[in-house]
């Protein structure tokens, strides 16, 4: 043994090989952790030190090869400011070009992901071999960061500048077609010829028939483009990269600028340039939340097993009552995930509708490559449409997915209730109905749950999972197994009035109706909203859900939050739906909705809608940016507040996961939890007092002002 540590471990081949192995202990991946970095240093100098060593081959003794960095160790890596930051990016960066220079051919096999950090270890080495069954890429920009272990330094000098910024700010894993053919690895094989064919490609290297000091030279100088075609290339790549990041996610833009500076640089000198740019991405704004939001999705993630471990169901059988758009989407879901699902109506038509609805779905996935005709065909025959209950009695859960009608959705699910197996699940699809007053029609509650899905299903990445008063352990487990099973992230919340997204989605409607009331123009609200981070302002956002369906959820609200979300004004909302103006599903709300040249709906201004709402408006003025954000968002962060307090939630990474996934919360803000931690609380707890004349929905709750006392965050 050359070299053995808790990560990393060397050992002596045959010819003169040795091989440096990444097994981290008591992981099941590899990562860059500060332990793993300071391996990596002592392994090289041991190598450095053995004069019998003529070339090693770097691999993997873990199913990936290494994920990437220790994300949990940035929090107190960056809370160090630049300085910091510099010095710890360097430090970790000289390791990799201490192993760069080790005076013998060096060959990595690439067994599975290696991302971020790991394929940054991968571009040190001089020779990089894919299995046909990898990953790799350098995604830091999702993380609001860029590369700094002297990433964007070797890979722009081994696959040129254009691919390596599209590598880079672009943030996508690669495949090995893709890899092979920019040049960033040099062969791909079938992963059980991987170890043999690097072993046989570092033995070409020793014995002088590859020239591995020229690869190790091209990324100790500069980019082989003079300076024009480094400011054309930069130039280019600047714009395209600045118009597809905008202004809210910085860190493209920054890795682009820092590659262009360092460039012309001797890789020594590229590095100190990349940690000096890394770290003023590292201590942005954007950084901090979409780290953090990384770190909320890992808690929800535990969360969830913690969830799922409870129940011992097997789920083999599923079923969906009502067919339709969204039947259809739940079955296209779960059949194609592997859980075949019968699906069942009382209308042909409707089955029509729903089986429709998978077919197109699934027709548009094999029209992107990503399914072959044959996979469809298997896909839909485990999507059994009927008119009856005759094989009901097989299912391991039933999803109810009737029209939004308490007393309906009560008889339909009485009635399959008596038709299934005593352990079989229900769960009801609906947005808003008390899961614990549905639960008043059946003989089994304890079986009973809510299951939430958003539209559209095959989009929208969240599923609440909603506790009834009598709903049992088994029961959430076994839903949540489900909603895993079916590719989706269900976060547990308790029942209550339009459960968590929809509880704290329609005060910020609340908020948008007030301001109109007040004056404000509702283009100029999604303006500034969108601007803010949305994908779309709020009266757009209307359009798309369908002001009927928000005027039915908000008056569900309203009695069951009467001191905050019942109005006591007629709102532009409920003027748009006393016209019959619903939005996108037929063509007419806020706005208009046409289709453009290629077919798709485009939204126009209506002038009609400001002659329609004029009687409920104030005179038209002017709100500075700020107000508008303040009176939209404060309701929404209270709300939110309020279902920590209640336990209807029970965490501050469920809650902005549940936001972030559920109505599309803006990422680069990480939350709203987040958001108020950016803000600082003395801060958030000020805007609060200054629109608390607004009414209730403004006012702070008791956890913002208990926090504020005390100087607490909602994250560390």
């Amino acid at each position: 043994m050359i070299y053995s540590g808790s990560a990393i471990r060397v050992e002596a081949l045959d010819n003169g090989l040795a091989e440096l192995t990444f097994d981290l202990a008591n992981e099941s991946v590899n990562k860059f952790n500060a332990l793993t970095v300071n391996e990596l240093a002592a392994a090289t100098d041991a190598i450095k030190a053995d004069s019998s060593i003529k070339g090693v081959l770097v691999s993997s003794a873990k199913g990936v090869f290494i994920v990437g960095a220790d994300i949990t160790e940035f929090g107190s890596l960056f809370a160090n400011g630049e300085a910091g930051v510099i010095e710890w990016t360097a430090k970790a960066a000289s390791v990799f070009s201490a192993f760069e220079d080790i005076n013998v051919p060096t060959v990595v096999a690439i067994n599975g992901i290696a991302l971020g950090g790991g394929f940054e270890m991968c571009l040190s080495c001089d020779y990089r071999v894919m299995s046909s069954s990898a990953k790799v890429g350098l995604p830091e920009v999702k993380l609001g960061l860029f590369p700094g272990f002297g990433g964007t330094v070797r890979l722009s000098r081994v696959i040129g500048i254009d691919n390596a910024v599209e590598w880079i700010a672009g943030g996508s894993e690669k495949r090995p077609d893709a890899a092979l053919k920019d040049g960033a690895v040099d062969a791909v094989v079938a992963p059980e010829m991987l170890r043999d064919a690097a072993i046989d490609l570092l033995g070409l290297a020793i014995a002088g028939k590859l020239d591995w000091k020229a690869k190790k030279a091209e990324k100790l100088a500069p980019v082989k483009l003079n300076m024009m075609e480094q400011m054309m290339a930069f130039n280019t790549s600047m714009a395209v990269v600045a118009g597809k990041a905008g202004s809210n996610y910085p860190a493209p833009v920054l890795a682009v600028k820092t590659m262009q500076k360092h460039a012309s640089m001797t890789r020594d000198d590229a590095m100190k340039a990349e940690a000096a740019g890394f770290a003023k991405a590292a201590v942005t704004p954007q950084a901090n939340a979409l780290i953090g939001l990384f770190m909320a999705d890992q808690a929800v993630k535990k969360i969830t097993k913690k969830h799922s471990a409870k129940s011992g169901k097997v789920i083999k059988q599923a079923a969906v009552l009502g067919a339709g758009i969204m039947g259809g989407g739940i079955a296209y879901q779960s059949a194609s995930k592997g859980t075949p699902i019968i699906m069942k109506d009382i209308r042909s038509e409707a089955l029509d509708l729903g089986m429709g609805e998978a077919t197109k779905l699934l027709s548009n996935q094999v029209a992107k490559g990503r399914l072959t005709v044959p996979k469809m065909g298997q896909v839909l025959s485990s999507i059994r449409p009927t008119l009856n209950y005759g094989d009901f009695g097989s299912v391991d859960i039933v999803i109810e997915a009737v029209v939004e009608n308490a007393k309906v959705k009560a008889a339909v699910l009485s009635e399959v209730e008596g038709l299934v197996t005593d352990d079989t699940i229900l769960a009801s699809n609906t947005s808003t109905i008390s899961i614990t007053h549905l639960a008043k029609s059946l003989k089994r509650p304890e079986n009973f749950v809510g299951m939430h899905f958003f539209n559209p299903v095959h989009m929208m990445p969240l599923v609440e999972v909603i506790r009834g008063e009598k709903t049992s352990d088994e029961a959430v487990a076994a839903t949540v197994k489900l909603a895993q099973q079916m590719g989706k992230t269900p976060i547990v919340v308790n029942d209550c009035p339009g459960f968590l997204v929809n509880r704290v989605l329609f005060p910020y409607f609340g908020g948008f109706d007030m301001l109109v009331r007040d004056g404000a123009d509702f283009q100029a609200i999604d303006k500034v909203m969108e601007k803010f981070g949305w994908p779309m302002g709020p009266a757009y956002l209307l359009d798309v859900v369908g002001i009927d369906t928000g005027v039915h959820a908000a008056a569900v609200m309203a009695e069951g939050f009467p001191d905050r979300m019942k109005p006591d004004y007629k709102s532009a909302t409920e003027i748009m739906f006393d016209n019959s103006r619903y939005g996108q599903k037929n063509g007419k709300g806020f706005y208009v909705y046409e289709q453009d040249k290629k077919g798709k709906t485009k939204k126009v201004v209506d002038p009609t809608t400001y002659e329609l709402i004029a009687p409920v408006v104030g005179e038209r003025k002017e709100f500075e940016a700020d107000e508008i954000i303040a009176r939209l968002m404060l309701p929404l962060v209270n709300e939110i507040a309020r279902c920590l307090e209640e336990k209807i939630v029970d965490t501050a990474a469920e809650a902005d996961m549940a936001l972030i996934m559920g109505i599309g919360f803006p990422p680069f803000r990480g939350g709203a939890c987040r958001y108020v931690d950016q803000m600082g609380i003395a801060n958030y707890l000020a805007l609060c007092e200054k629109f608390a004349h607004l009414g209730k929905a403004y006012e702070a709750p008791a956890l913002i002002k208990t926090m504020a006392a005390n100087n607490q965050k909602f994250f560390g």
